[in-house]
């Protein structure tokens, strides 16, 4: 059985090349396109992002784009949010001022931040995504059969605060502060690390993607 070719949303914010080759490398055909027809014909949908909150939201507002990832997600077919196209699903950033995000999935994109202390921003390297759901609770979802404790790459200096907690597969700590890394609600599979750059354990995650874009 084939699997139907996927969008990976080119909306300049983000390492497209990289995302593609990573599907190319699961047996995914990806298409790097804004268009917006060939992007609700997808079989799947992939949104990238490295950059800043406000002018990621900027550009998708200009190209109308806000709408087609709205209108994706609603479709029921498989989502996958990578770092900034992670936070942007939420309802807003305190990043450079107080900024609107898509408002998908109710929640904040805050600052590592302690009062008092002075922390290491932004965080750039490797970092482990624990269970937060159990020892079984990624059975079935993008992150089947990767080790918990399993070390991602991330780049990032502000991170997801969802509202809707049961939605949180996997959560790391950097700084003493800890913060949902990965997330999962119906169709939609959102992580603040880049598995594109997480060597075997971010594979498997696209191989994991590839498995549910064909049960879709």
């Amino acid at each position: 059985m084939k699997t139907p070719p996927i969008a990976i949303l080119d909306y300049g914010m983000g390492n497209l090349f990289s995302v593609r080759q990573a599907c190319r490398f699961a047996g995914l055909e990806a298409d790097v396109t804004c268009d917006k027809g060939k992007i609700m014909r997808a079989g799947a949908l992939i949104v990238p992002g490295v950059g800043a909150f406000g002018d990621a939201m900027a550009v998708l507002e200009r190209g109308e784009l806000c709408a087609v990832i709205a209108d994706f997600i609603k479709s029921g077919k498989p989502f996958m949010g990578i770092c900034l196209g992670f936070q942007i699903l939420f309802s807003e950033s305190e990043e450079f001022g107080l900024q609107k995000g898509l408002g998908i999935f109710p929640g904040r994109v805050v600052k590592f931040s302690r009062p008092g202390k002075a922390l290491k921003v932004p965080q750039v390297g490797w970092n482990s995504i624990y269970s937060a759901r159990g020892a079984t609770g990624w059975n079935g979802t993008e992150l089947s059969g990767v080790s918990d404790g399993e070390f991602m790459y991330f780049v990032h200096s502000f991170y997801v605060q969802p509202l809707l907690q049961e939605c949180v597969l996997a959560t790391s700590t950097y700084e003493g502060i800890g913060f949902c890394s990965a997330f999962k609600k119906d169709n939609v599979f959102a992580c603040q690390f880049h598995p594109e750059k997480s060597a075997g354990a971010g594979m498997a995650i696209y191989r994991n993607f590839q498995k549910i874009i064909e049960r879709a």
